[in-house]
């Protein structure tokens, strides 16, 4: 909580950071493809929609199937009740993918403030349930969706400094604040109960990804224009959404080595 308040108090009392340019636009590959301008830096963001619908799919399965592990045969007093907070923050994250999805393509098919905006505010989403979910996993299972509220209703107020202002410090202390408080979390102990979400490969692969991003003109050179650094962002920053997804499937699994006539449930 204490990070949350200083991160408040610095984006109000912080000084103005002017944005530069519209998120890093130019980009590098400007190439297009049967009419979808920058078309690489827009199909790339399809992996984040996959796996936003993957997730939402498995979550509505995992609640299904728990439901019917109950109805067939009494669960064990650790399994009773599914970590509801950490569940809603999850379904928060796996649709914000698809919004991140949908408001990056918007804006890379013409970069311009206003789809910059619808940009982050997908990602403002995402963060939002993460963030949840971490929460849930190492300080306290109640204080998860509080959590994650604090931080959509932060990173959509930070989108709509920076539209009406240009200032992009409450948006950078959403982002890399969020990242810092993860990476806190990280090396925090698991609570019991804890679905066994690996939050240092989140790290790794959001890390990763911002360092393509920042190469992206160097990369697209070397690889002789096949493909942007900024293209290989979208591809590397959706990976960092596969641990919440393996934590989920491993919940399914004990669901089903409790009681396998539960695989039949379908989404």
């Amino acid at each position: 909580m204490s990070l949350f308040v200083l991160l408040l108090l610095l984006a109000i009392a912080g000084p103005a950071l002017p944005a530069p340019g519209l998120g890093g636009a130019p980009f590098a590959d400007d190439r297009g493809w049967h009419g979808v301008p920058y078309a690489m830096d827009v199909l790339s963001n399809l992996p984040f929609a996959v796996i936003g619908v993957w997730g939402l799919r498995w979550l509505r399965w995992l609640e299904r199937a728990h439901e019917e592990a109950q109805d067939a045969a009494p669960l064990p007093q650790a399994m009773a009740q599914p970590p509801v907070n950490t569940l809603d923050c999850a379904w928060m994250f796996f649709a914000g993918l698809i919004l991140i999805a949908a408001g990056s393509a918007f804006y890379h098919l013409q970069p311009d403030g206003l789809r910059l905006a619808a940009d982050r505010a997908g990602m403002a989403v995402a963060f939002a349930g993460l963030i949840g979910c971490a929460v849930c996993e190492r300080v306290s299972a109640r204080a998860g969706w509080p959590a994650a509220w604090f931080t959509l209703t932060g990173g959509l107020l930070a989108v709509a400094v920076h539209q009406v202002s240009g200032n992009v410090l409450p948006w950078a202390l959403v982002q890399f604040g969020g990242m810092a408080l993860v990476l806190a979390l990280a090396l925090a102990k698991p609570l019991d109960g804890a679905i066994g979400l690996r939050l240092g490969w989140v790290i790794f692969f959001y890390a990763l990804a911002k360092l393509l991003e920042l190469s992206d003109h160097a990369i697209y050179e070397a690889t002789h224009h096949l493909m942007s650094g900024h293209s290989l962002k979208h591809l590397v920053a959706a990976l960092a959404a596969l641990p919440v997804l393996h934590a989920l499937q491993s919940m399914g699994r004990q669901t089903l080595r409790h009681n396998p006539g539960a695989a039949a449930v379908t989404a």
